[in-house]
């Protein structure tokens, strides 16, 4: 294919590249000038953005959620409307960042993906929004949701894909194995603060609030420690073990059907698209947290599970369908780390972070987790940890993940908001020492 001489000059852009394109520039480009061309390119550029997931037909529901909201429609619609809105909302906003990331080299975009990951779980949820207004419950059980989700919904589709159309599937059991025991420490990094609560229950503390002082104590610690944790995997992933993540990086550059990151929207113009993208996310969480007391109230369901299990539905959408169409082309590794990746990072990234924001904002935001929800997420990490630990999977093993889940939900959908949660330190260790 001849190259366009004046486009680039000894490999770099020249004056004449258009700044919103992330490849090269149309051949007519330079016949036209800069208030015809830049217009045009604007508008191939924002196509391109919109029809890059199925999903964004649901964009229609942005700006009808936000009026809804700002006209103070009933509760139920506000809901409904910009928790629809959410689900394109995310989809962009990871596009974005894969744009983004593609311009910046391996490291570089290895953690701006992380990063802007991590600032999609943490908006998409609405935790910012619920931290900010104090609900720590919703904050709690959207963190915990989205890893459920992950690890059992979406590895069980994933599995379910994958096997369909074949006896049995391989994937590298080196990196899930790695993957799957950080999630073990993450999961510990929860029993320990409802065990610690549960001794000193025994003890009379609680009165004085020398136990919740405690417990804030232990959190943000565990919390910095986590974060060390996750920044040393990216060193793991990203430097020291890079060859262990080779066939991820193959299989996401032999995408036949998708397009190669960093084609379409060049550093600025992502940076542009992440901003103005955040922004309506941002309002969209905003109306969608202020109508979930009204919800609760009306439909009679807790909070625990709005939080649980709906939110982290519609906020992972878009990750959802990724992983599960390359399961579905047999490509298995990235499947794998798009869902126990993805749970990871919220584990020893977001939560903690929210910690430490909690902290800076003098939101009582801690690690610790009420009991019955730190034994589903412990006995949710043991069933994936059996599942994988021999690098292969088929459609049993999905429909496994997948009534986990569904049992899970079941048990939200019952659970009562008042319920203490609470369990006593002897069935704690009973019950781990059984495990």
């Amino acid at each position: 294919m001849p190259h366009d001489a004046n486009a680039t000059v000894n490999g770099s852009a020249s004056e004449h590249t258009p700044l919103l394109v992330g490849g090269s520039s149309p051949a007519h480009y330079n016949n036209e000038p800069r208030w015809k061309s830049i217009p045009k390119h604007v508008a191939q550029v924002t196509w391109a953005t919109l029809t890059s997931n199925y999903v964004n037909v649901f964009l229609v529901f942005v700006p009808i959620g936000i009026i809804a909201g700002a006209l103070k429609w009933n509760p139920t619609a506000v809901f409904i409307l910009n928790f629809i809105a959410i689900i394109p909302l995310a989809a962009l906003l990871s596009f974005a960042t894969e744009e983004l990331s593609a311009k910046l080299g391996q490291t570089l975009g290895g953690l701006c993906n992380a990063t802007f990951g991590n600032a999609v779980e943490l908006i998409q949820q609405v935790s910012i929004v619920a931290l900010k207004e104090g609900q720590i419950r919703i904050v709690q059980a959207s963190m915990l949701g989205s890893i459920l989700s992950n690890i059992l919904l979406v590895l069980g589709c994933c599995f379910l894909a994958g096997g369909w159309g074949a006896q049995e599937r391989e994937f590298n059991s080196t990196v899930a194995s790695t993957m799957s025991s950080l999630m073990a420490v993450a999961s510990a990094s929860l029993i320990i603060p409802a065990t610690l609560y549960a001794a000193m229950d025994n003890e009379k503390d609680v009165g004085n609030g020398e136990t919740e002082r405690n417990i804030q104590l232990l959190s943000r610690g565990t919390s910095i420690i986590l974060l060390l944790l996750y920044i040393l995997y990216l060193y793991f992933q990203l430097k020291s073990h890079h060859r262990l993540f080779a066939d991820l990086e193959s299989q996401e550059d032999n995408d036949e059907e998708g397009h190669h990151d960093g084609d379409i929207l060049s550093p600025v113009a992502a940076a542009v698209a992440l901003v103005l993208i955040t922004v309506m996310v941002s309002i969209c969480a905003d109306y969608l947290v202020d109508s979930i007391d009204s919800i609760v109230e009306s439909a009679h369901i807790s909070k625990t599970f709005v939080g649980l299990i709906l939110i982290p539905i519609v906020g992972n959408a878009a990750e959802h369908v990724t992983a599960v169409v390359v399961a579905y082309k047999g490509k298995m590794d990235l499947a794998v780390n798009v869902a126990i990746g993805s749970s990871m990072q919220i584990a020893l990234f977001v939560t903690p972070f929210l910690v430490i924001l909690g902290w800076i904002m003098h939101e009582p935001m801690t690690l610790h987790f009420q009991g019955f929800e730190t034994v589903v997420f412990f006995l949710s990490v043991l069933v994936v940890n059996y599942l994988i630990q021999d690098g292969k999977s088929n459609y049993l093993e999905g429909c496994m993940c997948l009534g986990t889940y569904a049992i899970i939900a079941l048990a939200f959908y019952v659970y009562p908001d008042n319920a203490s949660g609470n369990l006593t330190g002897n069935f704690l260790q009973k019950f781990f020492a059984a495990a």
